[in-house]
């Protein structure tokens, strides 16, 4: 079972207008697709998270081809859930990421970002499979492998890096407002709800916080 790391480029002639909305707004630094459906049909729903002002895609998404509709969260500290209906097969890019994520013995795993102008997204499956994505790559589509090997049995997710008590630390943060901004907690705070000294509650946090961010550089070959 290979893991492959991919970076797709797309030529400007052949970039979709919505892909162009979430990859190269000046309104946006990222997006990220985090969940979708990809059903049978010639309809799919997909949820993004935006960093950045969505308001300028809302607004323009549905005149682009294959976008049906586009519903917007409430921005929380930067970032925005957009909740698009497409129909995926109107456009070359789209179809060959649905066909890629509804081909058996194939998975793109979740997220895919969406930056500079580019499209990056992990993909796991057996060779035969991810040759026939590779291979049917539609015109103007340059898909770079950044990084091949094979799926570990330990996952790669970010939580699972992390000890129980650096769990326990990192929620009980989050539920005081150590991270909000302004920052509603103190390391004394997190050491209270934990039962432990402040000096014990920051080393927690901080082996957690390191973690984490080694864990989310690694999706995307940023580690060291």
């Amino acid at each position: 079972m290979k893991h492959l790391q991919v970076t797709v480029h797309v030529d400007d002639d052949h970039a979709p207008e919505f892909f162009e909305l979430l990859a190269d707004s000046p309104t946006i630094a990222e997006a990220r697709l985090v969940d979708w459906s990809m059903t049978a049909d010639d309809q799919s729903t997909l949820l993004y998270t935006v960093d950045g002002d969505p308001t300028p895609v809302a607004e323009r998404a549905t005149d682009t081809p294959g976008i049906e509709s586009v519903e917007l969260s409430e921005t929380t500290q930067g970032l925005t859930y957009v909740l698009v209906v497409m129909r995926p097969l109107e456009t070359p890019l789209f179809g060959a990421i649905h066909r890629a994520s509804t081909q058996a013995g194939l998975i793109v795993r979740k997220p895919i970002v969406y930056r500079n102008g580019t499209m990056a997204a992990r993909v796991v499956g057996d060779a035969s499979a991810l040759q026939r994505a590779l291979d049917t790559a539609p015109d103007g589509v340059d898909v770079q492998i950044d990084e091949i090997g094979r799926l570990q049995g330990q996952g790669d997710e970010p939580e699972v890096s992390l000890s129980e008590r650096q769990r326990e630390a990192v929620t009980a943060a989050l539920e005081l407002g150590y991270y909000d901004q302004p920052r509603g907690a103190t390391h004394e705070d997190v050491a209270a709800e934990l039962g432990c000294a402040p000096p014990t509650a920051s080393d927690h946090l901080q082996k957690a916080e390191a973690n984490i961010v080694h864990a989310v550089l690694d999706q995307f070959g940023g580690g060291e």
